[in-house]
């Protein structure tokens, strides 16, 4: 389960198992996924497929950076919807995307603890 979190080995293979640049990048990924995640609200919102496709496609590579698997799934399904114009029922990604962002936090700061 963890590793469809976050897939730490692989992560760390990535950064030379530099932990500092390790947790600076997870850092740094969850202070731009907020934003993201804020506008990506407001493109469902509208009804903006091209946004919606756009900025799913940015945190599906950001995700995919960290090694992030089950949030970069969502990303890609609806980067997908939003290729094909199709905005019906995207609002449900968003909480389906909060809970799995939460579930990152909380294990990226349990292993912060382990630090």
């Amino acid at each position: 389960m963890s590793e469809e979190i976050l897939d730490v080995k692989d992560f760390m293979e990535r950064v030379q198992n530099d932990k500092d640049l390790f947790f600076e990048l997870l850092d740094i990924f969850i202070n731009d996924f907020q934003k993201k995640r804020h506008e990506l609200e407001e493109a469902i919102q509208k009804r903006d497929s091209l946004t919606i496709e756009h900025i799913s496609h940015f945190l599906k590579g950001s995700c995919g950076n960290i090694s992030a698997k089950s949030l970069r799934v969502i990303f890609h399904e609806l980067e997908k919807k939003g290729n094909e114009n199709d905005v019906e029922d995207t609002e449900k990604y968003l909480s389906e995307i909060d809970v799995k962002f939460q579930e990152l936090v909380i294990f990226i700061d349990d292993l912060r603890a382990k630090r």
